[in-house]
């Protein structure tokens, strides 16, 4: 489980495929604090750690503009499945991906409650600026619009956050400074694709509502 909120922008050092999508993505997470095994949400997708490690930018001059230290890594494995439910464009060497560890007992629940399931791909319509906050205009896929809900919340590459209003299929999200200028989302711009998780109470009720 996790919360929503990023405390890491790692990279994507190798993209291999070879049967299932092998990624190796460098982070600046103490080392210590990941392990085999251990579940991290990417970009919203909840994915289990194979292989720990030290890649340097001297191994991959493409990335040198990239990274500019050594820096760890760990390595996580797609299958076709996640990758044909999530934005692909995202998962390419020297991409950027919101990272955050998994919940501990004891740890505080700031966001919301975030499965790193993908139920969707939203796609950007505008980006606007309003004061010192920005305002994106998404469309969700139309079977999960009805999810979605004014003051509810969603979780966009891993972002837990709250939207501002809603019609038919577009919804409109607030970005405060502190949330752009410490996630992916000051780099992306109109026709972009993101993850889309819905709000898992949401999820659940309308399942009641159906019997």
């Amino acid at each position: 489980m996790f919360t929503g909120i990023i405390s890491d922008i790692g990279t994507i050092t190798k993209a291999q495929q070879d049967g299932d999508l092998r990624l190796e993505i460098a982070y600046s997470f103490a080392p210590e604090t990941i392990k085999l095994g251990d579940s991290i949400a990417c970009n919203g997708v909840c994915l289990t750690v194979i292989e720990c490690g030290v890649w340097s930018v001297e191994c991959e001059e493409n990335l040198s503009s990239v990274i500019h230290h050594p820096s760890s890594y760990f390595a996580v494995q797609l299958s076709a499945e996640t990758v044909s439910c999530t934005a692909s464009s995202q998962w390419q060497v020297g991409k950027k991906v919101n990272l955050e560890r998994a919940l501990k007992m004891g740890d505080t629940l700031d966001g919301h409650i975030v499965s790193g399931h993908v139920d969707g791909i939203a796609t950007i319509e505008m980006v606007e600026k309003s004061g010192d906050s920005n305002i994106i205009t998404l469309t969700s896929p139309t079977a999960i619009a009805k999810f979605i809900a004014g003051k509810g919340s969603v979780t966009l590459d891993g972002i837990a956050l709250t939207v501002n209003k809603v019609e038919g299929d577009k919804f409109w999200i607030n970005i405060i400074p502190h949330t752009w200028e410490n996630t992916t989302l000051s780099t992306r711009k109109s026709g972009d694709k993101l993850n889309l998780e819905i709000d898992m109470l949401a999820r659940y009720v309308a399942r009641l509502m159906e019997k």
